[in-house]
């Protein structure tokens, strides 16, 4: 192995793309790896190869964004929500959460549920109806039928039966068969419907449902306020109302002798059967009679449901009908219930009610006993039999939105006891005042899978909250929240600068570093604060320490075009051409020097002892402040390592590391300071007053078309959007020529003036959108400065900072004279740079207390095309080295004399998994376009791959999966890739999510397992699996979502009812609806579209063998499930052939002597 450093060493001026003090790095073309020929000594053995990877959605979590429709299903308690965007979501008991999606994208517009038959209909804005197959884990379309002529409004299916009602637009009525999902050729058309004599079209249907009394006859509601009940078998109408308001809704009393409608005006009206010429009663529940005797215009009853109980008054529940007079009132849902009213205020618009009873059944007693509510934003269900109506509590991850989610982070494989002490933390803040009922929605079974591990997400978001998410076994249960803004006192108004920021986010979160093992948590805010948290079991008093740290420089440093721009790694740098001021590191309570006399933080943090309690609990606090009326820079980057006690971030004025054990700050330098005499750009200073009057026009710029297009071409990276800090008030990060702005915040922008800070509220990461390109136009190509760095740099990038994009602490080799590994911090810049700053860090924990860390010059320079986004270290076996830490010890718990609490540290040295001592380690870099692998400490470039050309890479990650380690990026086209390691050898490219806008930029991530996860909507997030492993057992992991359950028994209706009470049992909808008798339908009016879904198993069963067998298996056991309900169905119909036969025989005996006129 000595021998192996020595051959290696030598590899350092004939390895491409290698090099040190910013030599140039010559790439391959994209999607091809090179390396140096490496030597047989350095032997990884790479086991990952491209079967190891498959892409594919996992599981949602949070509420449908934008839901639109509801259903429930009685009998397997399973709930579905409709979206705009063409998604449905089914929930069952606490593990069983599904997602479908429609491919056309289009709204849902109505849900019906195939009670008991595992099986859900879905009516889309796109006039299509869907089959979907609920006996599998992962539902699919068996049937699609889409109309063509006409558009579909509503639907009703009745229970037990295979024919589909479907009202349109044009106010016709079509009858489709649930099995075959052909139309059939009998139509109730709008003008049979109502009388010859009515001069106008009685628009289009919004109701159809059955007599209860009688299911061949169906009741029509058309908008306009015609009533129309159909005779199926007569094939005409048995009486016709025609009313002055225009109809919501109609529902029936389950005796089929009267129904109630809602109306446009606020009132509900009641109808009998025996006299339709006039409702029998007409009530405005929230209409009062005013001073002249009008009565007050109410809002539209939207929907209303008349449900009867057996042991009390029946319920009367709807949505809307308000006084317009009201403002400001919130939407609410009434429940009458006898002479008692109920009005239950919402946070949010209610999109749809439905209530929920005992029976399937609509000619039985109802027995309601929960209404679930739909709203905007929220699901709630209220339990009807408490006379004070309190609402369950919801186990589904319902409150991601509850403030908008600004940044993400996901960790698996954490230490397994960190998940029941943050829960039992958190419990202690629950709510009470819930129902004590089980949860209603119980539906399907999920089992606790073979293939799970402790995994957590958190949650920023833009109130200042974090919140640590539960996400093992591809469940989400809120484990803990804290709130952030607790460690600051509240802005007032005219008030310092905070005064400016009272009407926004000010404690947004902008990003989070937490290590799992220590503990230690620490937050970015938008307010340009960092919050350093320690966990502890116990409450205590404490004092919050504040730091400000000076992170600003007059002089501009940027880049100068000179005549070897191309090859600006060879440019001597000018001296004195660029001198930045400099930083005076202040102590909480040191002076301050005249000329930063202006200095003021954003926010204030309060000065006091305060008591908090158990949890995450407030050290340090650190803050960028004001200096001479110029705002601070957003921070763009941040590491945190509690092994060395250090604390490292970087914005684009510069970089700071604070010593967060001693409350000390170590080193405070502008990125250009750090380069020292390596620096491999010319810079060029510019006037501190030409840079103070930029801001003041940020508007000049959107005339210049061309400026727009420059800006357009190229990435985010001076928006620091790969590097994790864009921040939510897209604040520009230059402070030299004006950004043009993206939106309709730039004039707003502009009226602040120059001494304004360019915060605006603080958005979530899922209501910005960019237009990030796909590819770059030959213009942006020729205005780059070098093909070394960026192409991203064009020339409107010239006046922009070098940005420190990434930060990592590690072992490592500060320099090649290095023999044993030390301390470092590898930084990473915009501009593709990556500098190594070695440090001495006292070990005794008492030296290590009192004596400061030294932090040396900057060691090596290496240089990448693009912006760093990303550093990774792996030994020279190909294993992965994790970052030292502190083993957690609770600082606030009693001391015990015996055993005194001592630092006890954790190291993965690079030669710690090796036979013998420093022979170095292999240090992964990746940028936006690039990723290399150098060799340390000869710092020489091994491996190099070029990861695209086209795009950028917005997100990597060195991550382990299936025992190995690979790289995975995910691009702004789209593409999701894993790169072998050390090799850079491709593994895996999915076209899979085009970026569409700035959530996902700045929420996606990856981790440990073959995981990661995004913010798909504003309120949901989807986690995705790029594991072969984890795909096959997928199945496995998803909850059933049918579970065989056997049909309840109708009430027997007593003889004489049933023999004399109407035929309504006797009704045959196929010899009405079938071929044979009403014909077929016209072919131009629907298009009948098979579906791919079929039988369980058939998307992840192997074809050939294997598969027909599995899908033969499924056949059969669904042919013997229907053969027993057949079985069951004909001794039900013997039984009650031998009662109807035992019953007439007692009849004739009793009538039997008797004469006609004795009857």
């Amino acid at each position: 192995m000595k021998k192996f450093r020595k051959v290696l060493d030598g590899l350092t001026t004939s390895s491409p793309g290698g090099g040190t003090m910013g030599s140039p790095s010559c790439g391959s073309t994209a999607g091809t790896p090179t390396a140096a020929p490496t030597p047989k000594e350095i032997d990884v053995q790479e086991t990952l190869v491209s079967e190891n990877f498959q892409l594919c959605k996992t599981v949602r979590h949070g509420f449908p964004y934008q839901p639109t429709a509801l259903a429930f299903d009685p009998v397997q308690k399973i709930l579905a929500i409709g979206s705009r965007s063409g998604g449905v979501r089914i929930l069952g008991r606490p593990g069983v959460d599904c997602f479908c999606q429609h491919e056309s994208g289009a709204a849902v517009l109505q849900l019906q549920f195939l009670i008991n038959e595992g099986a859900l209909v879905t009516a889309c804005a796109d006039d299509t109806l869907h089959l979907w197959n609920l006996r599998q884990r992962r539902p699919a379309i068996l049937h699609s039928l889409k109309f063509n002529r006409e558009r579909i409004t509503f639907c009703h299916l009745p229970f037990q039966s295979k024919w589909l009602y479907v009202g349109t637009e044009r106010g016709n009525t079509h009858i489709v068969n649930i099995e075959s999902f052909i139309l059939s050729g009998y139509v109730i058309m709008w003008n049979k419907a109502i009388e010859l004599s009515t001069k106008t079209h009685p628009g289009p249907v919004v109701h159809l449902s059955d007599s209860p009394k009688d299911e061949g006859k169906l009741l029509v509601g058309f908008e306009s306020g015609t009533i129309v009940q159909w005779d199926l078998r007569a094939k005409k109408a048995d009486f016709r109302i025609y009313y002055d308001e225009a109809i919501h809704s109609v529902c029936w009393h389950h005796e089929g002798k009267q129904f109630m409608c809602s109306h446009s005006d606020g009132s509900l009206t009641l109808w009998n059967l025996r006299n339709t010429s006039k409702p029998i009663q007409i009530t405005f529940p929230h209409g009062k009679i005013q001073k002249d005797g009008r009565k007050e215009s109410c809002k539209p009853i939207l929907k209303v449901d008349y449900k009867t109980s057996r042991n009390s008054e029946p319920f009367v529940i709807f949505s809307g009908g308000l006084s317009y007079d009201k403002a400001g009132r919130r939407p609410t849902l009434t429940i009458m219930h006898g002479k008692a009213i109920t009005v239950l205020e919402m946070d949010y618009p209610i999109v749809e009610f439905m209530t929920l009873c005992d029976t399937p059944y609509n000619n039985e007693v109802q027995d309601p006993y929960a209404v679930v509510v739909l709203l905007e934003k929220d699901l709630i269900v209220v339990d009807l039999t408490q006379s004070n109506f309190p609402v369950f509590e919801n186990p589904y991850p319902m409150d991601i939105h509850e403030s908008p989610v600004t940044c993400t982070a996901y960790f698996a494989d954490c230490p397994p006891d960190i998940i029941p002490v943050l829960y039992s933390i958190g419990a202690k803040h629950k709510k009470t005042g819930y129902s004590q009922k089980e949860w209603p929605v119980s539906g399907g079974m999920w089992t606790l899978g073979s293939h799970t591990y402790p995994e957590i997400i958190i949650t920023g978001h833009a109130d200042g909250s974090i919140k640590f998410w539960d996400a093992s076994a591809i469940t989400l249960q809120m484990l803990y929240k804290l709130k952030t803004s607790k460690v600051f006192e509240k802005p007032k108004q005219n008030e310092g600068r905070g005064a400016e920021l009272v009407d926004d986010d000010p404690f947004a979160v902008q990003m989070v570093s937490w290590c799992p093992q220590s503990r230690i948590f620490c937050v970015v805010g938008i307010s340009a604060h960092i919050i350093l948290y320690r966990f502890s079991k116990y409450d205590a008093n404490t004092q919050i320490v504040s730091l400000e740290v000076r992170l600003q420089c007059d002089p501009e440093d940027v880049i100068s075009p000179s005549e070897n721009e191309n090859n600006p790694c060879f440019s001597e740098p000018q001296s004195g051409s660029h001198s930045p001021q400099p930083h005076h590191p202040v102590s909480p309570g040191g002076g301050t020097p005249e000329s930063l006399k202006d200095c003021t933080p954003c926010l204030k943090v309060k000065d006091r002892a305060v008591r908090v309690p158990p949890g995450y609990q407030a050290e340090l606090v650190i803050q960028l402040p004001w200096i001479d009326g110029e705002p601070p820079q957003q921070v763009s980057s941040l590491d945190i390592n509690s092994a060395y006690g250090l604390l490292a971030f970087g914005n684009c004025n510069g970089l700071a590391v604070v010593d967060y054990l001693q409350k000390t700050i170590l080193l405070c330098m502008s990125t250009l300071d750090l380069y020292g005499a390596a620096d491999p750009y010319q810079r060029l200073t510019r006037s501190p007053r030409r840079n103070r009057q930029s801001t003041s026009g940020l508007t000049e710029l959107s005339d210049n078309q061309q400026s727009v297009d420059m800006e357009r071409s190229k990435s985010p990276t001076s928006d620091h959007v790969n590097g994790h800090c864009t921040s939510p008030t897209s604040q520009p990060c230059s402070a030299g020529k004006p950004r043009v702005p993206m939106g309709p915040e730039g004039p707003r922008l502009a009226r602040r003036g120059p001494g304004r800070p360019p915060f605006r509220k603080a958005q979530s990461a899922a209501c910005m959108e960019i237009s990030l390109p796909v590819s770059h136009t030959e213009e942006s190509r020729e205005n780059s400065f070098s093909r070394s760095r960026s192409s991203s740099v064009s020339s409107i990038d010239r006046d922009t900072k070098e940005a420190i994009t990434t930060l990592q602490f590690g072992e490592s080799f500060g320099r090649k004279s290095d023999t044993l590994p030390t301390p470092c911090l590898w930084v990473g810049t915009s501009l593709g740079m990556i500098l190594l700053i070695p440090m001495s860090i006292p070990t005794d924990q008492e030296e290590r207390m009192e004596e400061q860390v030294t932090i040396g010059p900057c060691g090596a320079v290496l240089m990448l095309k693009g912006s760093v986004l990303r550093f990774g270290f792996l030994d020279c076996m190909g294993a992965l080295i994790q970052s030292p830490y502190e083993v957690w010890r609770d600082v606030n718990a009693p001391e015990d004399p015996d055993r005194p609490r001592k630092r006890k540290l954790v190291h993965f040295s690079p030669s710690s998994s090796q036979d013998t001592c420093g022979e170095g380690h292999l240090a992964i870099v990746c940028s936006e376009r690039q990723a290399k692998v150098f060799l340390m400490p000869s710092q020489s470039c091994l491996f190099v791959h070029n990861i695209t050309e086209s795009s950028f890479v917005l997100r990597a990650d060195v991550v382990s999966v299936c025992n190995s380690v690979c790289l995975a990026c995910f691009c702004a086209n789209g593409h999701v890739m894993t790169l072998s390691l050390p090799s850079l050898r491709p593994l895996m490219d999915v076209n899979y999510l085009p970026l569409t806008d700035m959530r996902i930029a700045r929420t996606f991530c990856f981790t440990n397992g073959g995981q990661a996860l995004y913010l798909s909507s504003p309120t949901e997030i989807q986690r995705i699996t790029y594991s072969q492993e984890m795909y096959d057992n997928l199945q496995e992991m998803l909850g059933e979502l049918f579970t065989p359950t056997e049909t309840p028994e109708a009430q027997n209706r007593g003889f004489l009812k049933g023999f004399f009470g109407g035929n309504a049992h006797t009704f045959d909808r196929e010899e009405l609806f079938g071929e044979a008798a009403a014909g077929k339908a016209s072919r131009s009016l629907a298009q009948h579209i098979p579906g791919q879904g079929g039988v369980e198993g058939m998307k992840v069963a192997a074809s050939g063998a294997v598969g027909e067998l599995a899908r033969a298996r499924i056949a059969l056991d669904e042919r013997g499930q229907r053969l027993g309900e057949l079985e069951e169905r004909t001794a039900l119909m013997m039984t009650s052939a031998e009662c109807f036969s035992k019953h007439a025989h007692e009849l004739m005996l009793k009538c039997k002597d008797k004469k006609w006129y004795q009857l």
